[in-house]
């Protein structure tokens, strides 16, 4: 394949993802924090055995917002690194500093909602570009692989 349309598709997906993640960043702040009782009141409601997995995202992003902070820094670090992807100077960081997040999107699908294939696809996608976007720069990191012991 042509090297500049190499380019091209890389910047498209650097692009992509720096801005569903922004996005993401950006949405983790559009409703207030629910207070304990309504954890527990939402909760309720996802008491059948057929639920459970429902029951276990609510519990688990509930959680991360009761905290007071997690969901917040969350969606700090989705926006900054987001931002720094976007930029082409520090693109690389950015997708380096992204990896945990997009890694633990995509297990907290896995594991959370298996029977979703869609979200599966999705979320493994913004996986899949984050570590092409790594990987592709690995001339420049490939150094930090060669540890030498006295």
């Amino acid at each position: 394949m042509n090297i500049k349309i190499v380019s091209i598709i890389f910047i498209v997906l650097r692009l992509s993802l720096g801005g569903i993640m922004i996005y993401g960043g950006i949405q983790k702040f559009k409703n207030p924090n629910p207070t304990p009782i309504e954890v527990i009141e939402k909760a309720k409601k996802f008491q059948e055995p057929n639920q459970i997995n429902t029951l276990q995202k609510v519990l688990y992003i509930n959680g991360m917002k009761q905290t007071g902070y997690f969901w917040q820094v969350l969606g700090i670090c989705e926006l900054l690194f987001g931002l720094l992807l976007i930029l082409q100077s520090t693109g690389f960081i950015g997708a380096l500093l992204l990896l945990p997040i997009t890694l633990h999107i995509f297990l907290f699908h896995l594991f959370l909602e298996p029977d979703e294939i869609g979200e599966l696809l999705l979320t493994g996608s913004y996986l899949l570009v984050n570590i092409l976007l790594i990987t592709k720069e690995y001339p420049k990191w490939k150094g930090l692989l060669r540890v030498k012991f006295i």
